[in-house]
């Protein structure tokens, strides 16, 4: 059987290319996707990695990259969506202070990177995956995914509110999503890495960080490794992992209270059965307007 395919987007540093360099050496061909391409000092061997420059916030450039992924192995079985950038917005500074002049348009590229970006790679990495050609090769549809979303989706951080709205929300995708993901032969899950030492941090910030607070790539690569269950593991589904310092913590989802508990189930159900037959129609009328343009 040919060696597995993994897509990484946001590969060209930080966590992305530590994964990269993680994956090729258990023998997994990486399809590099970034706005920039690899430093050479990567090294990374041409035979079994593809770059491919992509803007993951634009819809049509994620479509193409993930095209051209699929036809040079005709297989992918792992996606790690893990690009992301932080604020680039304050949301209370509104610079002037006449009333008959509103503030300017906020950047809200934080939120087309860090969460439509990873909407869309859901999304195409589902269909590449469901294709024919795909299933022959792999002996069944579906794959895994993994988001890279943070501590601060998980925790408040004041500093960045865009960024940590941006994982929030993406916690709550995964977590939304697993079930049927599970139905359709996929998993999904999240790493919440607290600081590790990537370039998307300001150097000011690095500099003074206590040395004792950081979260080794180790981590990270442990926490990867535990949800593709390449640890010896089973692979895991809906799971939403704290990479903090030397710990791998999974981190549940809050419970309700004592009676939507008793009847969880049946509700879940009932939103089901309304909003699956919607977004049908949702997606009927989508095809009938026609796929991206490559």
């Amino acid at each position: 059987m040919d060696s597995p395919v993994a897509v990484v987007t946001g590969a060209s540093s930080g966590i992305g290319l530590a994964l990269t360099q993680h994956l090729l050496e258990k023998g997994w061909y990486v399809v590099l996707m970034d706005v920039n391409a690899p430093p050479s000092s990567a090294a990374l061997p041409s035979d079994c990695t593809l770059y491919i420059r992509t803007d993951v916030s634009s819809y049509a450039s994620q479509a193409a990259a993930f095209a051209s992924a699929h036809a040079w192995r005709q297989r992918l079985d792992f996606a790690a969506l893990n690009a992301g950038i932080d604020d680039r917005d304050d949301i209370f500074n509104t610079i002037s202070e006449d009333a008959a002049r509103p503030p300017p348009e906020p950047n809200m590229a934080t939120f087309h990177v860090n969460l439509l970006g990873v909407y869309y790679g859901v999304k195409l990495f589902a269909h590449y995956t469901s294709l024919p050609s795909t299933q022959s090769s792999k002996g069944s549809p579906g794959g895994d995914i993994i988001v890279t979303a943070s501590a601060a989706g998980i925790y408040p951080l004041p500093a960045i509110p865009q960024y940590a709205a941006t994982k929030h929300a993406l916690v709550g995708l995964v977590r939304s999503l697993a079930p049927t993901a599970q139905e359709k032969g996929f998993t999904v899950n999240a790493i919440c890495p607290d600081m590790v030492p990537t370039g998307l941090a300001p150097p000011g910030l690095m500099k003074e960080y206590p040395e004792a607070l950081k979260t080794p790539m180790a981590t990270m690569m442990r926490a990867y490794d535990e949800l593709l269950g390449l640890d010896g593991s089973s692979n895991k589904n809906g799971a939403v992992v704290e990479a903090v310092m030397d710990d791998v913590i999974y981190r549940e989802a809050p419970t309700r209270n004592k009676k939507h508990s008793e009847v969880g189930d049946d509700i879940a159900k009932l939103w089901d059965q309304v909003y699956r037959q919607r977004n049908i129609a949702f997606s009927q009328k989508a095809a009938e307007t026609g796929g991206a343009k490559l």
